[in-house]
């Protein structure tokens, strides 16, 4: 990594997001030409947008708007995997291409909601703290 390592960087999250664009991406060679900028076009917007919305959260400084951001990556990884879903369909790729990046989807969907639940109980103590006193 160049210069400064931020705090989004070492959210193992973070990084199984990373990884998942670059599965999908190499996913997107199999689709047809005249499909590379439409149906692929979204779903690089959406897949990208999930370690984007991550990082962007953790520079957040309130836990509220955190979740706000993790919440959109969850959005965003689910229609990616609506998108692939529907390309299967549309017979651009096989249901083993996507059988084969489903476990890191769901590994990612786990961390997102796990680390918002994470964040759902500080920000609840933070209240609670704040009622106590």
């Amino acid at each position: 990594m160049v210069g400064i390592e931020y705090s989004f960087q070492k959210l193992k999250v973070w990084q199984e997001a990373k990884k998942l664009v670059v599965d999908v991406y190499h996913l997107l060679d199999e689709f047809p030409k005249f499909e590379k900028y439409a149906l692929c076009d979204q779903i690089r917007r959406a897949v990208v947008s999930v370690p984007s919305n991550i990082a962007e959260g953790s520079g957040r400084k309130s836990l509220k708007e955190q979740i706000h951001f993790l919440e959109i990556a969850y959005g965003s990884l689910m229609e990616t995997y609506n998108q692939l879903l529907i390309a299967i369909e549309l017979t651009y790729i096989t249901e083993e291409c996507v059988e084969t990046i489903k476990p890191s989807i769901d590994a990612v969907a786990k961390m997102i909601n796990g680390l918002s639940n994470s964040y759902t109980e500080k920000l609840a103590g933070q209240s609670t703290k704040r009622l106590n006193n």
